[in-house]
C-alpha cells in the first residue's frame, strides 16, 4: 500500500504563499481588464481559489463585505451539478436566495482539472453597473420583493467545454441595460483563467498527491492559529445590540440587531436568534452577506497572519434564523443587506468590548452613499456613478492607535483611491468642486476617531437620477471607554431654482435638473479613551493642521490655543485639564 506523502512544513508555507500570490495575480487581472470605475478604481470585487468541494483554498479581498461570499457558492455549485463538470466550463451566478450576497454582486466559477479530474475552482465576484430590475444601477429603495431589484441569475453554466452558450450569454444581457457589465463579466472569465493557470503550474511542479495532502495541512495550521485566538476570549455568553433606522418605508422605524457571542474554549458562535423579523422594503440581508460581515468583523480582533483558508473559518458557527433582517425569506427584497454590516459589526463590537477592549475599535462611521445615473450629455449614452469618494467617513480608533481617516464604512474599507477625481470627471457629467477632510468629525479620545469627509459636485445631466442608500444619519460612531462621538452622515441638494431637498437614507430622487450642486459629508469615527489624555503638543498641532477647531481643542479636549497667535497655552492648558 502507497504511503502518504510526509508534511513538509517548508512547503506548506510556500504553498499557502503561491495561493495568496495567485489570488492577487486575479485581481491585478480585474483591476487591469474592466471597465467600471465601480471594479477598476473602487476595486468592489474578490477573488478566489477554492478545492474541489468549494472550502476555501485563498481569496484576495478587496472588498471586505465580498470577502466570505464566494465559498458557500462554489460549494453550491459542485453539488448542484455533480457529475455535470467538465474541463472548459464557467458558471455565472448571483441569486440571493441560493447563497448569492447581493444581486449586483455577479460571480463567476471555472473548475480546475488535473486530466479528467476535478482539483479545484477558480473564482471572482464584483458588483456589476447595472443587473436589470425597476432601477438602472439596481438599488431600488422602492422595492419589496427580488424582481423589483434584479434579474435573478441561479447557478449556470455559460460555458460548456469551452464553447460559449450564446443563447443563454443573450438571455442575460438582454435584461441587463448596460452593455459595460458584458465586457466587465468577460473580464471576470479572464481572471479565472489566470487563476487556473497558477494553480496548474503549482501542481504540476510538485504533483496533485502532495499538493493535496498540503493543503491539508494548510487547512489545519490555519485552524489551529485560529483556535488559539479564541482562546485568548474568556469563556461565556456576550451580547451586544445595534440598531437599524428606517426601512424605506416607515418614517422613524427601526430594527435591532441582537447577537449573542458564545465563547467556548477554541470555538466561537454568533448567535442572532433573537434578532428583529425582516422588513417589507429592501432593508434586508441574506445569510451569506451577514455571515461575511460577521466574519470580517472578527478578523479585525485576531491575528492578521493567519492564512484566510477553509481552516481559518472552522472554528466559527454563526446561526441567523431565516426570516430575520440579516436573513430574509423568499422572495424578499434585500439589496441593502450588504449596508446592514456595520451596525451588524458595531453589535459584535459592543458584545466583546468588555472582555477584549485591546482589541476592538470604537464605532466606524456608517454607510450614506448616492448613486447617480442619466444620459451623458456629451456622449449621449448612459452613465452609472456610485459616489465612493463621498462615501468614506472615518474608522473608531484603538487602544493605542488613532482611527484611519477617509477609510470608508467597515465592510468595504478603502480609502482615498477608491475613486480618482479626473476619472470621476470623464466617466460622468458632473463637475467635482471640492473633496476635503471634515473639521471636527472625528470622535474625541485619547486616540482620535479617523476624519470625515466632505464632497461637493455640480450635476450635469438633466433629469438626473439619484438613489441614496445607507444610515448613519441618525446615530454617530459611537465611542468607546470615555471616547467621544463621530460626526453624523447628510446629504443635500441645492437646486438651481433654490430649493433645498434632503432625501432620506433610503430614497429614489428623479428630475434632478442639470447646475444643482450636490454636498454629501461622511462622519468620522469614534474616539477610545478620556480625550483629556491626549497629549496638548498634538492636540495643537491638528489644531494648526485644521482636523480640529479653538472651540473643540478647549471644549473636547481641554486645550487652550491663544486665538491670535496660535500658540499653545500650556498653563491655562493644565488648569482646564486638572
Amino acid at each position: 500500500m502507497k504511503s502518504a506523502p510526509v508534511i513538509d512544513k517548508v512547503l506548506v508555507s510556500i504553498i499557502g504563499r503561491a495561493l495568496k500570490a495567485f489570488t492577487d495575480e486575479m485581481s491585478i487581472c480585474m483591476e487591469k481588464t474592466t471597465r467600471s470605475p465601480i471594479l477598476c478604481e473602487a476595486k468592489d470585487f474578490v477573488t478566489g481559489l477554492y478545492d474541489a468541494e468549494g472550502r476555501m483554498l485563498e481569496q484576495t479581498e478587496n472588498l471586505p463585505i465580498l470577502s466570505f461570499s464566494l465559498g458557500p457558492v462554489c460549494a453550491h455549485i459542485a453539488e448542484k451539478f455533480s457529475g455535470n463538470v467538465f474541463p472548459g466550463d464557467v458558471f455565472f451566478h448571483n441569486d440571493v436566495f441560493s447563497l448569492g450576497n447581493q444581486n449586483n454582486d455577479v460571480a463567476t466559477f471555472k473548475p480546475i482539472f488535473v486530466g479528467d479530474t476535478l482539483v479545484a475552482w477558480s473564482a471572482t465576484k464584483g458588483h456589476m453597473a447595472d443587473i436589470g430590475g425597476a432601477v438602472r444601477g439596481g438599488y431600488n429603495p422602492n422595492a419589496t420583493e427580488v424582481w423589483q431589484e434584479a434579474l435573478r441569475i441561479p447557478a449556470i453554466k455559460i460555458i460548456e467545454r469551452g464553447v460559449l452558450r450564446q443563447d443563454i450569454w443573450d438571455l442575460i444581457f438582454a435584461n441587463i441595460r448596460l452593455d459595460i457589465v458584458q465586457e466587465d463579466m468577460r473580464a471576470e472569465i479572464g481572471a479565472c483563467t489566470v487563476g487556473e493557470r497558477g494553480l496548474l503550474a503549482l501542481i504540476e511542479k510538485y504533483g496533485l498527491e502532495v499538493f493535496e495532502a498540503h493543503k491539508l495541512a494548510l487547512f489545519d495550521a490555519a485552524r489551529k492559529m485560529m483556535q488559539a485566538e479564541i482562546r485568548e476570549i474568556p469563556n461565556g455568553d456576550y451580547k451586544g445590540e445595534a440598531t437599524i433606522y428606517f426601512d424605506g418605508k416607515t418614517p422613524g422605524s427601526t430594527y435591532q440587531i441582537r447577537v449573542t457571542v458564545r465563547v467556548q474554549d477554541d470555538r466561537i458562535i454568533f448567535d442572532y436568534s433573537e434578532t428583529d423579523p425582516q422588513t417589507t422594503g429592501f432593508v434586508n440581508g441574506t445569510y451569506t452577506s451577514s455571515a461575511s460581515a460577521t466574519v470580517l468583523t472578527f478578523l479585525q480582533m485576531v491575528n492578521p497572519d493567519i492564512p484566510h483558508n477553509h481552516g481559518m473559518v472552522q472554528p466559527l458557527e454563526i446561526v441567523i434564523p431565516e426570516g430575520t433582517v440579516l436573513n430574509a425569506a423568499y422572495p424578499a427584497a434585500t439589496t441593502f443587506g450588504n449596508h446592514l454590516c456595520p451596525p451588524n459589526a458595531d453589535a459584535i463590537i459592543r458584545a466583546l468590548a468588555p472582555v477584549v477592549p485591546e482589541r476592538v475599535t470604537a464605532g466606524w462611521n456608517n454607510l450614506l452613499c448616492s448613486l447617480s445615473t442619466g444620459e451623458h450629455p456629451l456622449r449621449g449614452d448612459a452613465y452609472v456613478d456610485i459616489l465612493f469618494m463621498g462615501l468614506k467617513g472615518g474608522s473608531g480608533a484603538t487602544c493605542d492607535t488613532d482611527g484611519y481617516d477617509h477609510i470608508g464604512m467597515i465592510d468595504a474599507s478603502g480609502g482615498i483611491l477608491d475613486q480618482d477625481y479626473e476619472m470621476f470627471e470623464q466617466m460622468t457629467p458632473h463637475r467635482l468642486v471640492s473633496h476635503e477632510y471634515s473639521t471636527d468629525s472625528a470622535g474625541a479620545g485619547e486616540h482620535r476617531g479617523g476624519l470625515g469627509v466632505e464632497t461637493r459636485y455640480i450635476v450635469g445631466s438633466e433629469n438626473t437620477q439619484i438613489v441614496t442608500f445607507g444610515d448613519g444619519d441618525v446615530e454617530p460612531a459611537f465611542g468607546l471607554f470615555g471616547g467621544g462621538d463621530g460626526t453624523l452622515n447628510r446629504i443635500e441638494l441645492q437646486l438651481p431654482d433654490g430649493e433645498v431637498r434632503v432625501p432620506t437614507s433610503k430614497d429614489l430622487l428623479t428630475g434632478i435638473p442639470k447646475g444643482t450642486l450636490y454636498v454629501q459629508t461622511a462622519g468620522g469615527g469614534g474616539g477610545y479613551g478620556a480625550p483629556h489624555k491626549r497629549p496638548a503638543a498634538l492636540v495643537h498641532q491638528e489644531v494648526l493642521n485644521g482636523v480640529i477647531s479653538l472651540c473643540a481643542a478647549r471644549d473636547l479636549y481641554g486645550v487652550v490655543i491663544n486665538p491670535n497667535t496660535l500658540e499653545l497655552d500650556g498653563v491655562a492648558t493644565s488648569k482646564l485639564r486638572s
